[in-house]
């Protein structure tokens, strides 16, 4: 990924060899011209000296947001004026906005291949590839799917792509081991769609909560709020009993939807999962793409800073990330993609 930063600005001096003469160029009609260019050259780097070098960050924060009325129904007709957004509590200008954007789209499936999985994986798969079929064959051209699986490790099948068959084939030899590594998944898909451009996704399929990962958590989101990805776990119930679910599983994914700006699903196999898989493609298609160059954010020590997206309609709710890594108090060498701009009165402290 291409990072950006900023060279200051000075004068190269050079020497120049020549014939050598025996006459001093001040000896001759010439001498003025000589020490007039020789003051310019010294008032100019000077001039540069006293200067003072303001560096100002400019890079965009991109939000992908979805707006629902209270009982659900999509809202697709809004305007940029409709929407406020805060940075660390302070308002800042939508400088970029789309309504129902078509930038392309990388979409990471995980699929829980652990032991628990194997009597249904094959139902889990078959609907996944309706929804990837509708994905790939209704969307941008340049939309993308990778497939990632994960028991007690994990793997990419198939990385990105447009090729739904690719994608199908991959997922026929899928077969179910011990060992849940969820937030490994994340985290390492994560890492993937980092390096990407556009709007970007992950649908994790699974039945339950994190057995195996050497990875936590807070780490999982984190990798995922990096890459700005919208997350969407479908978590397949065969067991409707809250007593024998994994009901702790189940919070920890609905907590990184919803700092990321997606939603979980429960559905039962048949039906219900391939509604959810339809949801999840109107939400993809319907989304609005909110973009602003950060000024004047209060700092704090954490690095995360707090994003809030409103609509001015009381009726209407948002869905969108509750915020990103950028620029901490005291803490210089964040990347620049996502450091926000220094207030001047931090700056001269």
């Amino acid at each position: 990924m291409a990072r950006f930063g900023s060279k200051e600005n000075g004068i190269a001096m050079r020497r120049w060899w020549g014939r050598r003469s025996s006459r001093s160029p001040l000896a001759d009609g010439r001498g003025s011209v000589w020490i007039a260019l020789l003051l310019v050259v010294l008032c100019a780097a000077v001039f540069a000296q006293q200067q003072p070098v303001i560096r100002v960050n400019v890079n965009l924060v991109r939000i992908v947001a979805t707006v629902k009325t209270q009982s659900g129904d999509l809202v697709k007709a809004l305007q940029k004026d409709d929407f406020t957004v805060s940075d660390n509590g302070a308002a800042q200008e939508v400088a970029v906005f789309e309504r129902q954007t078509d930038l392309p789209l990388s979409v990471a499936l995980l699929i829980d291949t652990s032991g628990s999985t194997a009597k249904d994986l094959k139902y889990e798969t078959d609907s996944a590839g309706r929804f990837l079929k509708a994905l790939l064959s209704e969307g941008n051209s340049q939309d993308v799917v990778a497939l990632y699986t994960f028991n007690w490790e994990v793997a990419r099948p198939q990385f990105y792509t447009h090729s739904y068959a690719s994608l199908n084939n991959a997922m026929k030899t899928l077969h179910g081991e011990a060992g849940t590594s969820l937030y490994d998944a994340i985290y390492l898909a994560a890492q993937d769609l980092e390096q990407r451009e556009g709007r970007k996704a992950m649908v994790i399929v699974t039945d339950g909560g994190d057995t195996t990962s050497h990875t936590d958590l807070k780490k999982a989101l984190e990798a995922a709020q990096l890459a700005d990805s919208v997350i969407y776990p479908v978590v397949v119930i065969p067991i409707t009993n809250d007593a024998g679910r994994n009901i702790g599983g189940e919070n920890a994914l609905t907590f990184m939807a919803q700092g990321t700006g997606g939603r979980t699903f429960l559905p039962t196999l048949g039906a219900e999962l391939d509604r959810a898989f339809n949801d999840i493609i109107e939400e993809l298609r319907t989304q609005y793409l909110l973009g602003f160059y950060p000024r004047n954010v209060p700092l704090t020590k954490e690095r995360f800073h707090k994003l809030e997206v409103r609509v001015r309609r009381a009726d209407l709710r948002v869905s969108a990330r509750n915020g990103y890594y950028g620029e901490a108090e005291g803490v210089p060498g964040i990347p620049d993609a996502r450091i926000s701009v220094t207030p001047e009165a931090k700056r001269k402290k």
